[in-house]
């Protein structure tokens, strides 16, 4: 089964709600295409005017975070509901930003992963080791025990649908990108995590990106492999170069 690719623009604290119109609107002709689902995850406040300046065009909305309760006395957080009623369809969970400054764990990863699924959104679970640990040789234990917390309880009909997205810590924003042999090789042990956590038929539907550093000269070559479906970008899904990686063929 080929599985469909997705490229998500994570636009991380950039881009006031004007700006954010401004450039939707620069890339909506660039970022056609009708072979890759075209995600752009953006901040909170950019998210309604975002959601009405795609209309009628390919590119679906997430957000870049959400938290795990319906409603109630968390000042400053945004509810599931919040976002679907917005216009929503995607959220990034669990960003290695997000664990590093902001305390999030695999057990709140995996809360807010069950409650997207419980409101019809699609879950971009993100994992991912330190240079560190990769000198340490302990990348795939570290990648599995994130994959197997933040799916614990998720049901497999609701994990075929769920997105996990592979970035090394140490490739993000730095320049650095994994080699296409190392990044494919993490895919494919995820891909196999899944596989026991679950069963092959779930492990062949789910879809695998890559981030950190993807940009228009590399994406062809990452997509290419047989375990990566797609990639999360994120300094080049600012610019006019997100539409190549897009249309990466």
């Amino acid at each position: 089964m080929a599985r469909r690719k997705i490229v998500a623009g994570n636009w991380k604290m950039n881009k006031t709600p004007s700006e954010a119109v401004a450039l939707v609107n620069e890339l909506k002709p660039l970022v056609a295409s009708e072979d890759v689902d075209v995600v752009f995850c953006v901040p909170a406040i950019d998210i309604i005017p975002v959601v009405e300046a795609c209309k009628g065009s390919n590119i679906e909305v997430g957000a870049e975070n959400m938290y795990f309760e319906e409603s109630g006395a968390y000042t400053g957080e945004i509810s599931p509901a919040m976002l679907t009623d917005a216009g929503v369809k995607y959220v990034v969970l669990g960003h290695s930003e997000r664990r590093e400054y902001f305390a999030e764990t695999n057990e709140t990863v995996n809360k807010k992963v069950l409650k997207a699924f419980e409101h019809g959104l699609t879950p971009i679970m993100c994992c991912g080791e330190t240079l560190e640990q990769r000198e340490q040789g302990v990348t795939m234990d570290f990648i599995r025990q994130q994959v197997k917390v933040g799916f614990q309880n998720v049901g497999a009909e609701q994990a075929k649908k769920a997105v996990i997205a592979y970035e090394p810590i140490w490739a993000i924003g730095t320049g650095k990108t994994a080699t296409t042999e190392q990044a494919e090789e993490v895919c494919a042990g995820i891909r196999a995590c899944i596989a026991e956590i679950y069963d092959d038929a779930v492990a062949e539907e789910i879809r695998i990106q890559y981030g950190g550093s993807v940009n228009a000269g590399n994406a062809a070559e990452l997509f290419a492999q047989a375990d990566i479906d797609g990639g999360l970008v994120g300094g080049a899904s600012l610019k006019a170069d997100f539409g190549k990686i897009v249309n990466y063929k």
